[in-house]
């Protein structure tokens, strides 16, 4: 029984890591086309943006988590795609100098509400799930299209962090898998840690 339920656990993780190789290597063919001069620095500064913030961190590896206990197999890369669906949009009203309010916090506060999506990723049915991805993936946008420099070209930058993005849901969905197989306290550590955090961070926002 151990041994088909760690081979079901591989086969998921499979999955789901070809599906977002797949999102991966479209966003870096997007960058392929920028124009030259800054096309190569955004892509760069839009690789690293995502990486650059606890936050951003939380959140997106929260969402590969959330999808691998909430979702069916066949649909464990749906959040991460949900995500990713409302970041580029939320980036491209942010480059264009439409901003929402209170960013900052927000974001800080969608890391505690992935939290609770988490704990609940049973109770809380995935439409209301889905609906709280998006939210936070258009926060999350409007941060990274806030730092685009002007004069850089947003489809890199856009590229950049698309691909890094993916990236970090990619490992959620993989440590999810992975605590599947775990005592089920170590899912609920992981869970506290994250909203633990998001909790702190949106204390220094308000």
């Amino acid at each position: 029984m151990q041994i088909q339920t760690t081979r079901s656990a591989r086969v998921r993780v499979s999955s789901a890591a070809k599906g977002l190789a797949a999102a991966t290597a479209l966003v870096m063919a997007s960058a392929a086309q920028a124009h030259p001069g800054h096309g190569t620095e955004s892509f760069a500064a839009g690789l690293a943006h995502p990486f650059g913030g606890l936050d951003h961190l939380l959140a997106m590896v929260a969402v590969g988590m959330w999808s691998v206990v909430a979702l069916p197999e066949a649909w464990r890369t749906a959040g991460p795609a949900v995500f990713l669906a409302a970041l580029l949009p939320g980036a491209a009203l942010a480059a264009g100098g439409i901003g929402l309010p209170w960013v900052e916090a927000g974001i800080a506060l969608s890391v505690v509400a992935l939290a609770v999506l988490m704990l609940n990723a049973r109770r809380i049915a995935p439409a209301t799930g889905f609906a709280l991805v998006a939210m936070a993936g258009v926060l999350h946008g409007q941060a990274h299209g806030a730092e685009l420099a002007g004069g850089h070209s947003f489809m890199a930058y856009a590229a950049g962090f698309m691909a890094a993005s993916t990236l970090l849901h990619a490992v959620g969905l993989w440590a999810g898998a992975l605590l599947q197989r775990l005592p089920g306290w170590a899912w609920r550590t992981a869970t506290a840690l994250i909203g633990g955090s998001g909790l702190v961070m949106l204390a220094a926002r308000v």
